[in-house]
């Protein structure tokens, strides 16, 4: 290593945690971790650490992005059993500087910089210049950011949009919200647009239409997927047509609460892997179905997201920023 400007990133989400060592290059010798492996974060850094010692010093720097609301010093993981003190867990792998943010927000400060070849339009409309930005999408969770312009750059908003209370559109879909309040309390959008999300879609259907579990055995989301595109099963092809009709809603109130002008980004795991299918979807349909304001919609762009680690994009910059 050349320079004394490097750190460690991390894109931690409830599955995976995702390191790598990022510089004025870029971000390299990246490695995927499993949590449920390590009891802990610090657990998960060394033993990476541990993995890359050949090729790098240890670093002095860290700058982590992680799926749950950050506020004070103690985090704790919505969908995963992590909880940690920010101040001890720099003291344990000892950094000079170390920050934990929003997995929706590193990605949202990625967006602004990114190479248009990880972007991918969908549908219609056209961003107008230096306007607000909405960036939201689907992983094991729903995640949800802003970038407001300021008048001379963008400055990010992370927020937890993912759990704002899902609305039905239709009388099914009424009918598959109110089957899962069975399970849960408060249907958010999370519920029902994620990876945990489409499983849910699948079993609300099933029990609804009284389907056994012989005939419709349990998924994983990759397993709904995988059959929804391969039409080989009915009910995987509707509940994989709900999660993205859902995200169109959600996508659309989005832009409509921010005034996304310049567009709104689709990021997430789910979205990255299916590729092209969100293009067939209802996804763009649900997205402009706002009655007197489908216009205005229709002129705002959606954007897939096509890089598959675009947090990392976004935490070597907010890392090198801080090691000027």
């Amino acid at each position: 290593m050349q320079s004394d400007k490097y750190g460690l990133v991390a894109d931690i989400g409830a599955t995976n945690a995702r390191f790598a060592i990022a510089d004025a290059g870029g971000v390299h010798d990246a490695m995927t971790l499993q949590c449920a492996d390590h009891e802990n974060i610090v657990d998960a850094a060394e033993h990476y650490i541990k993995m890359v010692s050949a090729n790098i010093n240890q670093p002095k720097a860290g700058m982590i992005a992680i799926a749950g609301p950050v506020q004070g010093d103690i985090f704790e993981m919505t969908n995963h059993v992590w909880r940690f003190s920010i101040k001890e867990t720099q003291q344990k792998l000892k950094f000079d500087h170390f920050r934990v943010m929003n997995d929706f927000e590193a990605i949202a400060h990625a967006v602004p910089s990114m190479d248009a070849a990880y972007i991918e339009q969908i549908g219609g409309g056209v961003a107008q210049k230096n306007r607000t930005i909405a960036v939201v999408g689907p992983g094991t969770g729903l995640g949800v950011a802003g970038l407001i312009w300021d008048g001379d750059k963008y400055v990010v908003n992370a927020g937890e949009g993912g759990h704002v209370t899902m609305p039905a559109r239709s009388f099914r879909e009424y009918e598959l919200i109110d089957q899962l309040h069975y399970k849960y309390r408060h249907i958010s959008a999370e519920r029902v647009c994620s990876g945990k999300g489409l499983v849910n879609l699948y079993n609300a259907i099933r029990s609804f239409d009284e389907i056994s579990i012989k005939e419709a055995p349990d998924l994983e989301p990759e397993d709904i997927a995988k059959k929804a595109i391969g039409e080989e099963c009915e009910i995987c092809v509707e509940a994989l047509d709900l999660m993205y009709g859902f995200l169109g809603t959600i996508a659309g109130n989005l832009a409509l609460t921010y005034g996304a002008l310049s567009g709104v980004y689709i990021a997430g795991g789910i979205t990255a892997k299916l590729g092209d299918y969100i293009h067939n979807s209802r996804f763009r349909e649900e997205f402009v179905r706002k009655g007197r304001f489908e216009n205005y919609l229709g002129d705002i762009p959606t954007f897939l997201i096509k890089h598959e680690n675009i947090a990392f994009v976004g935490l070597q910059d907010q890392l090198l920023r801080a090691l000027k």
